[in-house]
C-alpha cells in the first residue's frame, strides 16, 4: 500500500464562497420512519429521520466538525422532497441534485427505510420501500462534476448501498471518483454490503453475491480509503480470510490478517478502517474500531455503550475518522476521533450527529459521562 497524502486546505487563500469542499458525498437520500421501541404492527406514530449513508457522513462533518461539505443525489419535486431538502440545508450541507418530477401516483420516489429500535433481547427490525426510487435512476452524465469541483475538493465519498440500487449507479460512482481524483481529492468508499439489496437487484439468473463482488471490485479500483469489516471484505469483495464466526467480535486478528490480501488485490488502497461491535443486547454494546494505514495497524479502546439508536453509528465513525485525517492528526488520534464520534452518535435519536467537537474530543481523550456544570 502507498502512503496516504492529505490534500492541503487552501481556505486562507480563498473567500468562504470559493473555499474548496472538504468533502463531497454521492449517494441516495432517504427517509427513515422510526416507531421507537414499539413494534411496527403496534405503532400509531413514527418519527421521520432524513438519512442516507453518504449524506450522514457529509452532515456529521458539517455539523459536528465544521467542515464544508456537499451531497450529490437525486431529488424529487414533491412534499417529501421538500422535507428532505430542508433537512439537508439545516445540517449545513450544500446540495447538487438531479431533479425528477413526481407523477402524483407512482413516483419517482424518495425511498423509505423502516427501522424500529428494538429493545433488550428484541433486535431492531429494518426493511425498505425503494420502489421506483429516484436515486436508482441516476447514471453517468446525470451530474455536472466540473461545477461541483470547480473550486476544489479534498475528499470524495460514496458507498455500497447506493451502488447496489441499479445497474447505472455503480457507473456514476466510478465517474464521480475519476473526476474527484482528477481534482486532487482522496477517494473513500464504505462497502456497506447489504444482502437484501444485492439479491433483489441482481440481474435474472446471476448469483447476487458474485454480482456484488464484480461491481464493488470494479469500484474499489479507484479507492484510497476503504471502510468495511471482515464480512464486507469477504462477501462484498470476495477476499479470502478466516471465517468470521470463529473469532470474537472484538478480535482484530481477522481484520488485520486480511490486509495483506487487500493490498495484493487492490494496491491503490492506502487505508482500511472498520468498527467492531459486540452486541450483548439491543441497548448494550461493546465498541471499538480499527485502522490500517500506510502499512501499520491501530486499534481504538473498547468501551461499553448504552445504545439509544444504533443506526448511523458506522457513518459517525467514518465521518470522525475522515475529519481526523483531513485535520492532519496522527493515525491513532484520527481513529480515536472516529471511534468517539461513532459511540456518541448511538446516544442520539436519528441517523446524524447532535454532538459537538468539544464533546467528541473530550471522550476521545478519555472523558466520562459525568455531569458538566
Amino acid at each position: 500500500m502507498g502512503k496516504l497524502v492529505i490534500p492541503a486546505s487552501k481556505e486562507v487563500e480563498r473567500t468562504v464562497r470559493e473555499k474548496p469542499y472538504d468533502l463531497v458525498a454521492l449517494g441516495a437520500l432517504v427517509t427513515r420512519l422510526d416507531p421507537g421501541i414499539v413494534p411496527f404492527e403496534y405503532a400509531s406514530q413514527y418519527d421521520m429521520h432524513i438519512s442516507g449513508g453518504e449524506f450522514n457522513v457529509a452532515a456529521n462533518l458539517a455539523r459536528a466538525f465544521g467542515q464544508k461539505t456537499a451531497v450529490v443525489s437525486a431529488m424529487v419535486d414533491y412534499p417529501v422532497g421538500k422535507k428532505v431538502e430542508a433537512e439537508v440545508r439545516r445540517m449545513g450541507v450544500d446540495s447538487f441534485y438531479s431533479r425528477f418530477e413526481h407523477n402524483g401516483v407512482h413516483g419517482p420516489n424518495i425511498a423509505q427505510v423502516w427501522s424500529d429500535q428494538g429493545g433488550g433481547v428484541r433486535a431492531p427490525v429494518v426493511f425498505y420501500n425503494r420502489c421506483n426510487e429516484a436515486a436508482a435512476l441516476l447514471k453517468p452524465g446525470s451530474i455536472n462534476w466540473d461545477e461541483i469541483f470547480g473550486h476544489g475538493v479534498r475528499w470524495f465519498h460514496s458507498g455500497g448501498i447506493f451502488s447496489a440500487l441499479s445497474a447505472t449507479t455503480p457507473e456514476l460512482v466510478i465517474e464521480g471518483m475519476k473526476a474527484a481524483r482528477a481534482a486532487g481529492a482522496i477517494v473513500s468508499f464504505d462497502l456497506n454490503y447489504r444482502e437484501k439489496l444485492w439479491t433483489v437487484n441482481a440481474p435474472q439468473g446471476v448469483n447476487p453475491v458474485q454480482q456484488a463482488q464484480k461491481v464493488l471490485g470494479s469500484i474499489v479500483e479507484y479507492v484510497d480509503v476503504l471502510v468495511g469489516n471482515e464480512e464486507d471484505l469477504q462477501m462484498g469483495l470476495g477476499l479470502q480470510g478466516p471465517k468470521v464466526e470463529k473469532h470474537g467480535k472484538l478480535d482484530p486478528t481477522v481484520f488485520f490478517g486480511m490486509q495483506e490480501t487487500v493490498s495484493k488485490r487492490f494496491p491503490n488502497i492506502k487505508a482500511v478502517a472498520t468498527t467492531m461491535r459486540e452486541v450483548h443486547s439491543t441497548n448494550r454494546h461493546d465498541w471499538s474500531a480499527l485502522l490500517w494505514i500506510d502499512g501499520k495497524g491501530y486499534q481504538a479502546p473498547t468501551c461499553s455503550l448504552d445504545v439509544h439508536d444504533r443506526v448511523g453509528g458506522g457513518d459517525g465513525f467514518a465521518s470522525g475518522l475522515i475529519y481526523g485525517l483531513l485535520s492532519g492528526k496522527a493515525p491513532e488520534d484520527a481513529l480515536r476521533i472516529g471511534w468517539a464520534h461513532g459511540a456518541m452518535l448511538t446516544t442520539f435519536p436519528g441517523d446524524t450527529t447532535m454532538a459537538s467537537l468539544e464533546q467528541v474530543e473530550a471522550f476521545a481523550k478519555g472523558g466520562s459521562a459525568r455531569i458538566q456544570r
